[in-house]
């Protein structure tokens, strides 16, 4: 199972835009700089998420983007799946059709069940994750790397 690039562009702009959410508006085109990410591409996905009322826009000069809820409320699961990305590890898609009618087994693989059960734990763990406990973690990389050790030097008397 991958998790394609749609999906973790994805959360990868909404830590972005979380992490600036006290200062107004955040652009597309700030997110697209900052992470690397193309803006066109941008734009799509922030559409989607826009539908999936997890982020607003705002219009006119100093527009940009804001969570249209908490980040807490926002889970990894939600900006996944307002994205489209299919949370699948399944060959069938969840249809259990992965061989023919005709096959001695019927349709469903031997290894379907494994699968499924697969899809339930990671959809489960990307629910338990919020957009708030992401953009912790991103706070704490910062304030770890932020932290400078000053040395005295005590010259012998």
């Amino acid at each position: 199972m991958r998790l394609t690039t749609k999906g973790r562009f994805a959360v990868t702009a909404m830590i972005d835009l979380a992490l600036r959410q006290g200062n107004g508006p955040v652009t597309l085109a700030g997110i697209s700089q900052r992470q690397e990410i193309s803006l066109s591409y941008l734009e799509q996905l922030f559409g989607k998420l826009r539908r999936h009322e997890i982020v607003e826009s705002v219009r006119g000069p100093g527009g940009g983007y804001n969570l249209a809820r908490r980040a807490e409320d926002v889970t990894v699961a939600d900006i996944i799946i307002a994205v489209d990305e299919p949370l699948d590890a399944t060959q069938c898609g969840g249809k259990e059709n992965c061989h023919s009618p005709e096959h001695e087994h019927g349709g469903r693989c031997m290894t379907h069940d494994l699968w499924a059960t697969l899809n339930a734990k990671m959809v489960d763990y990307l629910d338990s994750v919020s957009l708030k406990d992401l953009v912790d973690q991103q706070k704490q990389k910062v304030s770890e790397q932020c932290v400078v050790v000053v040395h005295r030097n005590h010259a012998a008397v």
